[in-house]
């Protein structure tokens, strides 16, 4: 079903709802008009976009280098062995 069948159904139905016998509730009303508005809005973005040049993809921009995050190192450190023994040195325990 193409949207113009799809946008004249709906218009159809909107019209036959408002003829009938028996009457619609306010909220019943309110839909069959949005969706009515709905498909009439689909069908021109889509006409819109079909007939729109495609864009090019954006430019993807050169990343940098990774950057160390938090502390950095001073130096380069030793074993647990050698830690333990500085802190007894230090005092530490």
């Amino acid at each position: 079903m193409t949207d113009n069948q799809k946008q004249q159904r709906a218009a159809a139905e909107f019209k036959k709802a408002q003829r009938d016998e028996k009457p619609m509730t306010a909220y019943e009303t309110e839909a069959l008009a949005i969706r009515a508005k709905t498909e009439r809005l689909k069908a021109l973005r889509l006409a819109r976009d079909a007939n729109a040049p495609a864009k090019p993809a954006p430019a993807s921009r050169a990343k940098s280098p990774a950057k160390p995050k938090g502390k950095t190192k001073k130096e380069a450190s030793g074993t647990l062995a050698q830690w333990l023994e500085d802190r007894q040195k230090d005092g530490h325990g």
